[in-house]
């Protein structure tokens, strides 16, 4: 008899092809041969718990940036996989956020519109007047669940999903995410790294609402927060000040 094989991240959800599993912050979606990352972490898991030899099927539906944490999901068949994909591409799978920023957001809720782009040759992005080149629609909406004399905790619902849209869009407000230097934060946030690109930045994918796409169920994830949040000082103050019972 085989022992159960234990995965190095959380299964949040799994249902024939679909399974969900919570992103550890600094950890890439996907990456060239050599490099660690999430997809080669459930390919092996599924490979090495299911018993199977040899190459096995797995899509990725949508990425996270490498700093930020949370809830994504995987198929396992090409039916499955195109299904799901169609609901991204229609904006009808609903993506929520919690994004710790640097200031006070003055409205309690409200809805951001820009245009953003990648810059060429460069890991980062910008936001720009409608009419350049490359630019394309960003929107979002969000509401603020607490705030401190020098944080506001968000939810943020992404209307597209453009390159690092949420740190852009919050980033040319002036409410940086904490821990996101490369966007102009000033506070760090996570633990001590050797490796920038493995820090860590307050931006988590809370919650991932779907279609199944084989059978006619809602799928309703949320993903815990991870220790990084649990003992960020700004956090526990935020948590303390919100108007509504927030559970971790």
């Amino acid at each position: 008899m085989n022992s159960p094989v234990t995965p190095p991240f959380e299964v949040l959800y799994e249902k024939g092809p679909c399974i969900c599993v919570q992103k550890r912050a600094g950890l890439l979606t996907q990456a060239p041969p050599g490099i660690d990352n999430l997809e080669l972490q459930v390919r092996e898991f599924c490979k090495q718990r299911d018993g199977k030899t040899g190459k096995i099927y797995l899509a990725i539906i949508h990425r996270l940036d490498r700093p930020v944490s949370g809830a994504i999901v995987f198929c396992r068949n090409v039916r499955a996989a195109q299904r799901l994909s169609a609901q991204f591409r229609e904006r009808s799978v609903r993506k929520t956020y919690w994004a710790i920023v640097e200031g006070v957001v003055p409205e309690d809720s409200g809805a951001w519109t820009d245009h953003v782009r990648k810059i060429p040759d460069v890991a980062q992005g910008e936001v720009v007047a409608a009419g350049s080149d490359d630019a394309r629609p960003a929107e979002l909406s969000y509401e603020v669940l607490a705030r401190t004399s020098t944080h506001s905790l968000l939810e943020i619902e992404l209307g597209t999903g453009r390159y690092h849209q949420i740190r852009l869009q919050c980033a040319s407000r002036q409410f940086p995410i904490l821990g996101d230097s490369l966007y102009g934060a000033q506070q760090a946030f996570g633990p001590i790294v050797d490796d920038p690109r493995q820090q860590h930045i307050a931006l988590h994918a809370r919650r991932l609402q779907f279609r199944h796409p084989m059978v006619e169920e809602q799928v309703d994830v949320v993903a815990p927060l991870s220790s990084a949040w649990l003992e960020n000082v700004a956090w526990q103050e935020l948590a303390r000040q919100s108007s509504r019972e927030i559970q971790p």
